[in-house]
């Protein structure tokens, strides 16, 4: 790992330019891709993502509405913080589509940047020659971290939600370090650089961003794969097409992806691990919808794919099957009719009438 210089001159304090320029770098030198500072305060999005929520597009995501008072100013989650290190973390937009969305095929990203946001606090601490009342949040709080990102001059709301940058694209996780210490805030970024480009709009197969910037999770392909429990609506089922968790779509057809997104180092974390790679949507499939516990256990630890569980799992395979299935997985799929789980069976079961309407599986 190579170091981020130290602060000059021993036992100088440094100041708020000084820690600023020395929390970057250890940023950079611990493999961040991108940096920024904010002052803690209001957010800016509080008030639309209450009436999000309101409108029932979080759909069963209830958790989102915990803490909702603390989400609406920066500053509370952690009493007595003043400023946030808001970091970025490219996971590889240009490796190949698949399955599997790019994000979840290889370690849990939560684990890997909060570790790496820990050991940055512990460099800063060094730097400043004192304690600092401090907090690491990825996805983890109630922290709207892209609100702060943008006003750390990360980039900008796109059309999809997500946060672009004009350098990056969006494939990048988002964390924030909150401290008790006064660093330098960045400008906020102010400018939409989408323009009257509507491609992930136009590109989404389920119609989930039902206006720019707005997002019906309960449409979203990642929110029906990942979050949403029991059994996926029968009109979306065939929309899902080959995606078994998450969707990317909205992501590869913009523009500043396509010029600017990058390929993972070899030794990235998020390398897709040896239960993913080199499948297609059928193979994995059909792996996955007679995993056992013990076999789903082992293949998926520390991935972040154990968020939807066994049986969320194996409903979505059974679902792609329904989609892209053969003969040859009509097997598998009649197994799965037992399964403990009501989702499964039903999935299992809806797939089956799927391939033999079109001819691929026996009609008894």
């Amino acid at each position: 790992m190579i170091e981020a210089p130290a602060c000059a001159g021993a036992g100088v304090v440094p100041d708020a330019a000084e820690l600023t320029r020395l929390a970057k770098a250890h940023a950079f030198a611990l493999g961040f891709d991108l940096a920024g500072v904010a002052a803690l305060g209001p957010a800016d999005t509080a008030a639309a993502f209450d009436d999000w929520i309101a409108a029932g597009r979080a759909g069963t995501m209830d958790y989102l509405a915990r803490g909702a008072e603390k989400r609406r100013d920066t500053r509370l989650p952690r009493p007595g913080t003043t400023h946030a290190l808001v970091v970025a973390l490219d996971y590889g937009g240009k490796e190949p589509s698949g399955p599997v969305a790019r994000y979840a095929r290889g370690d849990d990203y939560h684990e890997v940047m909060e570790e790496r946001l820990r050991e940055l606090h512990v460099r800063l601490e060094r730097d400043a020659g004192r304690a600092i009342a401090g907090k690491p949040y990825v996805d983890t709080g109630p922290i709207l971290e892209r609100d702060l990102a943008r006003r750390a001059g990360l980039g900008w709301f796109g059309k999809n939600t997500n946060l672009l940058n004009p350098e990056r694209g969006s494939f990048f996780f988002l964390g924030a370090l909150v401290l008790d210490a006064e660093l330098a805030p960045d400008a906020p970024f102010e400018a939409d650089r989408c323009g009257s480009c509507t491609r992930c709009i136009e590109a989404c197969p389920t119609g989930a961003i039902v206006a720019p910037r707005q997002l019906d999770a309960t449409r979203c392909i990642s929110y029906l794969t990942i979050e949403r429990k029991g059994e996926i609506p029968l009109e979306l089922r065939e929309k899902i097409g080959a995606l078994l968790y998450g969707c990317d779509i909205c992501q590869e057809v913009c523009p500043w992806n396509m010029k600017f997104s990058s390929a993972l180092a070899d030794d990235s974390p998020f390398r897709a691990r040896p239960a993913i790679a080199g499948r297609d949507a059928r193979q994995l499939a059909h792996e996955i919808v007679v995993l056992t516990k013990t076999e789903f256990s082992a293949a998926f630890k520390g991935s972040p794919m154990k968020r939807a569980k066994l049986r969320g799992l194996k409903r979505n395979a059974a679902v792609v099957l329904g989609n892209v299935g053969t003969r040859e997985d009509v097997g598998v799929l009649a197994r799965a009719l037992d399964d403990d789980e009501p989702a499964v069976r039903e999935s299992a079961s809806w797939a089956l009438r799927r391939l033999r309407a079109r001819g691929a599986a026996p009609d008894a």
